[in-house]
């Protein structure tokens, strides 16, 4: 019998109409939107080294530091082996290079290091495309930079921490303040019974000696929620004897002796889970008031203020990341005989995405020009009222748009070796810390009934884009006749249906007035028009959906 020759295939297959990785490009040049508003809003001065940071965001291994850092969590040791109380977290080496990119780069703190027009807008773009590299490590970044004008209310602790904790330097070790060139700041003011009513805090701080701000308290409670439990000092609320006040309370005592903040356990979160958040009791830890003693949530208001702006930009950040990877995708997908991106209902869904996406940017950046003006009344009255319409508005649109942008992914999307998981569950965390979206509305209601005139201020800036669009005129009369009309005892329930349409009518006047012609009209039509449809994908038929997605598609 003869020998029959047989061949054998190892390879059953190849790669075909796949798109290639999303990275290794520059994640501010290829963003034309964002490049607008940096030179808009003024930050032009700060172009190239923005774009200088963006080609590093985009770079491959820049990008493998933020799937490590959340393919490793954080890990909690009480105690060493010996069985002293340590307190140390362990991260993986990923976290602290990303802690040491964000703060070598200034996100923590140059607007307060280089004050000058414009600085708060440089620091928001750059945190913007640091943040799609990874979110959750800006958690501490954030914190310190919002701390810093609280603290200027006790100038005596400022001139003490003030200068370590704008230093551009990192360090991660578990040691006293004093052997250290660069401090982080964290804040601790929920607890089991109140959440976000702060008032019902039952931490209560006894003076050591003297009373009053500066004086040293000691502490004793617990708290229920501190994020990144490794920083070295934390703003803290607790009740003095006579209330509420705030406190500046260190990880160590000045006579370098561990402070009895204890960290209990580290909270199983379903995202955000590179950094590390916990349960921790303070057993006498000794602290430092910080403003006038019963004023703490007075004092502590303003480093609020800006931890829900950034909330603001790393919404904004995720919504430009899961919009850039479905563009991505698609421009280079075929199904059904032609390329995703070129087909009708693919392109309407995805310039749904990058409108919303955009708007986003737009207003995000819009307030951090209001905050680089705090001087100027105007720009003052708009922050106080547009910062929790953005904070409410933008972090609650995110996770039904990272959701829309993993489905255009497909099945891929949902791997947990692409980012898109990971977009997903990051998505409700701005939403809900830093007060969730009640919390918002009632805010912005409390706002306009201690000082009307933050409402001028808002329709003043909504009037800057008057006759520019009838849609617009329209609906921003509407939303005054409302304010007018509606009894203010019906305002509390029907707070999100006014926060809805103020933040839908700012970002209408933004991009109407900055925005391509194209984009703004999209927007109002898709936005403000009486719609049928509750899904992203509704856009009307004239809508130049073509060059929304040119626009917003990143190009390797």
């Amino acid at each position: 019998m003869s020998k029959q020759q047989h061949n054998y295939y190892a390879q059953t297959h190849e790669v075909t109409n796949q798109p290639p990785a999303l990275e290794n490009y520059n994640l501010y040049a290829e963003d034309k939107a964002l490049q607008e508003a940096v030179q808009r809003e003024g930050a032009a001065w700060a172009e190239q080294d923005i774009a200088r940071f963006g080609a590093e965001c985009g770079l491959s291994e820049r990008i493998k530091l933020g799937f490590d850092a959340n393919a490793n969590k954080p890990q909690l040791q009480t105690h060493d082996r010996f069985g002293h109380r340590i307190d140390q977290i362990d991260f993986h080496p990923s976290y602290h290079q990303l802690m040491d990119i964000a703060i070598s780069e200034g996100l923590h703190a140059s607007p307060w290091r280089n004050p000058r027009s414009g600085a708060q807008v440089a620091r928001a773009a750059k945190y913007y495309l640091h943040t799609q590299v990874e979110a959750a490590h800006g958690c501490p970044i954030t914190m310190t930079f919002a701390a810093v004008p609280a603290l200027k209310h006790q100038p005596q602790l400022f001139e003490q921490f003030g200068h370590k904790i704008l230093a551009p330097y990192y360090d991660p070790e578990n040691i006293p303040d004093t052997r250290k060139n660069g401090l982080t700041v964290g804040m601790a003011m929920t607890e089991k019974q109140g959440g976000s009513d702060v008032r019902t805090n039952s931490t209560v701080a006894h003076p050591v000696g003297a009373e009053g701000p500066a004086q040293v308290y000691e502490l004793v409670g617990h708290k229920w929620f501190v994020s990144a439990p490794m920083c070295d000092l934390f703003l803290v609320l607790a009740q003095a004897p006579g209330g509420l006040s705030c406190f500046l309370v260190p990880r160590w005592r000045p006579d370098g002796s561990k402070n009895p903040l204890q960290i209990q356990q580290l909270k199983n979160k379903m995202g955000n889970v590179a950094n590390a958040s916990s349960e921790c009791e303070l057993r006498g830890a000794l602290g430092w008031m910080v403003g006038e003693e019963g004023r703490g949530i007075r004092t502590i208001i303003e480093m609020v203020a800006m931890t829900r702006y950034d909330c603001m930009i790393g919404s904004s950040s995720g919504m430009r990341q899961a919009s850039a990877q479905a563009l991505h995708h698609c421009h280079y997908r075929q199904a059904f005989g032609a390329r995703l991106s070129e087909q009708p209902l693919m392109q309407n869904l995805l310039a749904d995405l990058a409108l919303e996406s955009e708007a986003a940017m737009t207003l995000t950046l819009r307030m951090a020009r209001a905050f680089d003006n705090q001087d100027d009344e105007h720009e003052q009255l708009l922050a106080r009222i547009a910062t929790p319409i953005g904070k409410y508005w933008i972090c609650k649109r995110t996770p039904n748009h990272a959701y829309e942008a993993m489905e255009v992914i497909g099945g891929m999307g949902l791997m947990e070796n692409t980012i898109m998981p990971r977009l997903l569950r990051e998505s409700p965390v701005n939403a809900i810390w830093e007060g969730s979206g009640n919390v918002q509305c009632l805010d912005i209601l409390r706002a306009i009934q201690k000082e009307p005139r933050v409402l001028d201020a808002y329709f003043s800036e909504i009037s800057k884009a008057s006759g520019r669009d009838k849609r617009l005129d329209d609906f921003a009369n509407a939303l005054k006749r409302d304010f007018k009309q509606t009894p203010r005892d019906h305002w509390p329930y029907q707070a999100r249906q006014f926060a809805d349409r103020m933040a839908l009518a700012l970002q209408a006047a933004l991009l109407l007035q900055h925005a391509p012609d194209f984009v703004s009209e999209a927007f109002c039509a898709g936005r403000l028009a009486p719609r049928t449809h509750m899904n992203y994908g509704g856009l009307p038929a004239n809508a130049n959906v073509v060059g929304i997605i040119n626009r917003a598609t990143p190009s390797l």
